[in-house]
């Protein structure tokens, strides 16, 4: 279909969630997300965040329905209690996995797990087990299937990353992140592969942003202005805005036609409208064996079982 970010398909009444809403292209998702009539749950680890970005996602769409949830994806305990908060919501109807630290890559989480790889993949293992039975109620009391939006990079399809061992993380910042969204390709796609298996109503899907910079990105009170820090990019001559960098993630969520699979990313790699691109073969079909590993290293280091079981009243 031909896609137009500025006409987005209605979707008034459904909930969707995004993590890392307070900032950058989670916010800006957020607020799109608003615009379309959609029921937004901003969720991070500040409560003053939040609200500021509740606040501006108001002053740009007046009457919007906003809520809030604390979620530190550094700390298990946090996520199992932001888990119990979404179950308890009327609805969920997609959740935007766009959260993480963008640190150096140094540290642990407070459970002791490599920072990129806790935040960006482990908390979003123990989320979605957390989350997946609503998810499946869901699905089966509205007759389309819930989403699960992973955010990766283009990074994976420039370096490889070997993933045989999950838990260990390079020393250099940038292999770090890399392997840490490798990861969460192979395990997103096999995700979708055993939602499928077990014939469940829920869709698991991956996108990437391309590059967006401060310098193209708009203005928002307490998001983007001179109270907010300014990060200098030297790829601001060929990137966007990360209002437009957050046009994949929407696009996977609110296309009727998206399905569990699917990969949306800019057409131009860098910026431009999002399109439906193949998958690398590597983590979308890497040998079973290997999927299978990823899948059971994950859940021992989350230290959960994602309840594939799952079915309206389990």
């Amino acid at each position: 279909m031909n896609w137009d970010p500025a006409h987005l398909p209605d979707q008034t009444g459904r909930t969707i969630v995004v993590t890392g809403a307070t900032a950058g292209i989670g916010y800006f998702a957020a607020e799109q997300l608003a615009a379309t009539g959609a029921e937004v749950v901003l969720a991070s680890r500040s409560e003053p965040k939040l609200q500021v970005a509740k606040t501006a996602i108001l002053q740009q769409v007046p009457g919007a329905a906003v809520r809030t949830v604390v979620i530190d994806l550094a700390s298990f305990d946090s996520v199992a209690r932001a888990a119990d908060e979404l179950q308890d919501l009327p609805r969920i109807d997609g959740i935007l996995l766009n959260g993480g630290a963008m640190s150096s890559g140094r540290g642990t989480t407070a459970d002791g797990i490599p920072l990129l790889l806790g935040t960006h993949v482990v908390a979003n293992v123990r989320l979605i087990a957390g989350v997946l039975p609503a998810l499946v109620a869901n699905g089966e009391s509205n007759g389309s299937a819930s989403r699960i939006v992973h955010t990766s990079t283009g990074f994976v399809e420039q370096f490889r990353m070997g993933v045989d061992d999950v838990g260990a993380a390079p020393r250099v910042a940038i292999a770090a992140y890399t392997k840490a969204k490798t990861v969460t390709e192979v395990f997103a796609f096999e995700l979708d592969r055993r939602l499928r298996a077990a014939g469940l109503p829920v869709a698991s899907l991956v996108v990437r942003p391309g590059v967006g910079v401060d310098a193209r990105t708009p203005e928002r009170v307490g998001i983007r202005d001179r109270s907010t820090p300014y990060q200098r990019n030297p790829y601001t001559p060929w990137a966007q805005g990360k209002d437009t960098a957050a046009w994949s993630a929407v696009r996977a969520l609110t296309d009727p036609a998206a399905q569990g699979g699917d990969y949306y990313s800019p057409t131009g790699r860098l910026r431009g409208l999002p399109v439906k691109i193949a998958p690398l073969a590597r983590t979308s079909t890497p040998p079973a064996d290997l999927a299978e590993s990823v899948w059971g290293q994950l859940e021992k280091i989350a230290g959960v079982r994602i309840p594939l079981g799952v079915a309206s009243g389990f």
